[in-house]
């Protein structure tokens, strides 16, 4: 069963901006952290942006400034907003939901499936 479901990918001109989501399945209860990652061929994944469930926010060097990630549906969902992207931004992107270990159940981790972004002229 799909928990975790990434959208909005495509093709993007370079300086342009595109806006993801991810909702997590509403039976993924208490989600801690939402975060971005992204792998583009040939390379390694890479975290990028992150959002605890207080709304804390954490960004990589290679996009602070450019993407905006928010929380919203319950905590279940968030979006990134992707501003002058770059050819170098061309990934498949993927949302992560954690949550922590607690006295109930251990630490769990929901990956998407992932959705391509190009950055081409």
């Amino acid at each position: 069963q799909v928990q975790v479901v990434e959208s909005g990918g495509g093709l993007v001109q370079p300086g342009g901006s595109l806006r993801l989501s991810c909702t997590a399945s509403s039976m993924i209860f208490n989600i801690d952290d939402l975060a971005w990652y992204r792998q583009a061929p040939w390379k390694e994944r890479e975290l990028f942006a992150s959002i605890t469930r207080t709304g804390n926010t954490a960004y990589s060097d290679s996009v602070k400034g450019r993407f905006t990630v928010s929380r919203y549906n319950f905590n279940n969902s968030v979006n990134l907003q992707m501003n002058s992207l770059k050819p170098d931004d061309t990934a498949v992107y993927y949302c992560n939901a954690i949550v922590h270990n607690s006295d109930r159940s251990p630490r769990r981790e929901y990956w998407g499936q992932g959705t391509q972004v190009t950055v081409s002229s």
